[in-house]
């Protein structure tokens, strides 16, 4: 059986219905940019990751509560864009970091339900509140 044979395939599903903006490196700072004064989270996968498509298949089974949480979404496979994995020294997939107008307030590693996601996503606004009250 070849290689190719043996891959999970990418569901770009989750891509297209919470609108998420694909990063590369050199695009990655301008692309943020482009968030504005909204939250924004980086989603990073990979490809045979079998962990990343649980994930946006959880994400894609409650998309109602996941747009509400008002992000502004990006991606980025960080097998094609590994000087994104070394930047933010990543160690798995998937992970998914938290910016404001460009500064890292946080991130989340693996998934492990809405829940804990929407913790995170609470202590990123948070800093932004802490930094807003300075």
């Amino acid at each position: 059986m070849a290689a190719s044979e043996n891959r999970v395939p990418v569901d770009a599903t989750a891509f297209s219905v919470f609108a998420m903006q694909e990063l590369d490196a050199p695009g990655f700072d301008a692309g943020l940019a482009s968030a504005g004064d909204d939250l924004a989270v980086v989603f990073f996968w990979g490809v045979d990751c079998f962990n990343c498509e649980i994930a946006k298949k959880a994400m894609l089974a409650k998309p109602d509560q996941i747009r509400a949480l008002g992000l502004k979404w990006f991606h980025s496979n960080v097998y094609e864009h590994r000087e994104l994995g070394r930047r933010f020294l990543l160690h798995g997939v998937p992970t998914w970091f938290f910016f404001h107008r460009g500064k890292r307030l946080g991130r989340a590693t693996g998934w492990h339900g809405l829940a804990q996601f929407e913790a995170a996503v609470a202590a990123a606004r948070e800093k932004i509140r802490g930094k807003a009250s300075e």
